[in-house]
């Protein structure tokens, strides 16, 4: 194995992550879903995009990108506290078995404690078995009784239209 090296994605990586996210995709069997754009990725990664989201690349010696950690901050009302939620995390299947993974979402986690951060959440696919195993080596837990819900697209638009002010 060569040398890993991670490092922090700024608005000037969003193609390489970009077309990152879409090999995810692809592994994940959801390539139709991917729409977003390489200017909206870059505006998000800027250090002042206000909401943002911040990114880690794993490049080997050579300069390739092996894969990539892709977050947000989130609010526990519970905690009262901060919290990362990792969107995405993937290494090409190039690059699979050889930690790159592990110190992906080492960083992340780190980066969570630097920040103040209290907890550290992601979903993952019920069909994906080695990931599920790999989290819980780490002591992830799956939280069972929570189901992930959404509005998008016109039901999102319909919802907002229905606020009034008042009541």
């Amino acid at each position: 194995m060569s040398d890993i090296t991670i490092r922090r994605a700024g608005p000037e990586d969003a193609a390489v992550l970009l077309a990152l996210i879409r090999e995810l995709a692809e592994y994940e069997k959801l390539a139709h879903q991917v729409v977003g754009t390489e200017a909206a990725l870059a505006a998000h990664l800027h250090p002042d995009a206000k909401p943002g989201c911040g990114a880690f690349l794993a490049e080997t010696e050579a300069g390739d990108t092996a894969g990539f950690a892709l977050y947000y901050w989130s609010y526990s009302t519970f905690l009262t506290g901060w919290g990362i939620y990792l969107e995405d995390l993937f290494v090409r299947e190039s690059h699979r078995g050889q930690g790159i993974g592990l110190q992906l979402l080492s960083r992340v986690a780190q980066e969570t404690l630097e920040q103040r951060g209290e907890r550290l959440d992601w979903q993952v696919l019920d069909w994906n078995a080695p990931s599920i195993a790999f989290y819980e080596s780490l002591g992830a837990r799956m939280l069972g009784e929570w189901e992930p819900m959404r509005l998008e697209g016109d039901a999102l638009a319909g919802l907002a239209s229905r606020y009034s002010g008042t009541i």
